[in-house]
């Protein structure tokens, strides 16, 4: 067999490999892990004792590691590296390399550190991510679907649809780009059409002739306009 025909399988096969862990379903039995994270405090959190809402961003498959400066490629942590005001708490966790977000309960770590330490409001925590963050999103929320106020995936999906209208009762915006070479598009329909079916609170917008790069979404004020909108 030619080097020009292994290609091609050699890159299918990671392909698939990769695909197969985004897709492992998030669970609670897992080991519990605390993963490294940035925070970011709005400005005025020091001088009042008002509680703030949270909002847990996960990265996408190239910002794995030890390394929490390569969270700020893109997405939140990069909007607070350029200086942008929230008024609400921003955790964004990092996830090791060789893992996806569903390899290990980090969630409960995060979350019980998160509303332990800081001045969380328990009725406004939202959840986003993008790409295998995008899939976190969405198996972390149907693994916890009481602990979320709303939530936003980006270009991902959820390998069980099944259990997806566990969370029919949060509201849910989602994004995906027609045009996606690398997570499909009907990862998100197929869980969009199931919460349809069951009375599930979701928003979907499509961005036609779009790849899988639509990390400048997070660049845009009306998604957390409409988070905040959202209360249990």
């Amino acid at each position: 067999m030619s080097s020009r025909t292994l290609l091609p399988i050699c890159c299918f096969i990671l392909l698939f490999l990769s695909y197969a862990g985004y897709s492992q379903p998030a669970s609670k039995a897992k080991p519990k892990e605390k993963y490294n994270y940035l925070l970011y405090l709005p400005k005025d959190y020091s001088a009042t004792k008002a509680s703030y809402p949270l909002i847990i961003y996960l990265h996408g498959g190239s910002q794995r590691g030890n390394d929490l400066t390569k969270l700020k490629t893109y997405g939140l942590p990069q909007q607070v590296d350029k200086g942008k005001d929230f008024q609400f708490i921003i955790a964004s966790p990092q996830c090791p390399d060789g893992k996806f977000w569903s390899t290990d309960n980090w969630f409960e770590p995060l979350y019980d550190e998160l509303t332990t330490k800081y001045r969380v409001d328990p009725k406004r925590i939202y959840l986003t991510g993008i790409s295998i963050g995008g899939y976190g999103t969405w198996q972390t929320a149907v693994a916890y679907p009481d602990k979320f106020a709303a939530i936003v995936p980006l270009c991902g999906g959820c390998d069980d649809s099944t259990q997806v209208c566990t969370i029919k009762h949060v509201p849910i915006w989602t994004f995906h780009g027609t045009a996606d070479n690398v997570i499909p598009i009907n990862e998100t329909e197929q869980l969009v059409k199931r919460l349809e079916q069951c009375g599930g609170r979701v928003k979907f917008t499509r961005l036609e002739n779009e790849g899988h790069g639509i990390q400048y979404l997070y660049e845009d004020k009306s998604i957390y306009d409409w988070l905040l909108q959202q209360h249990k």
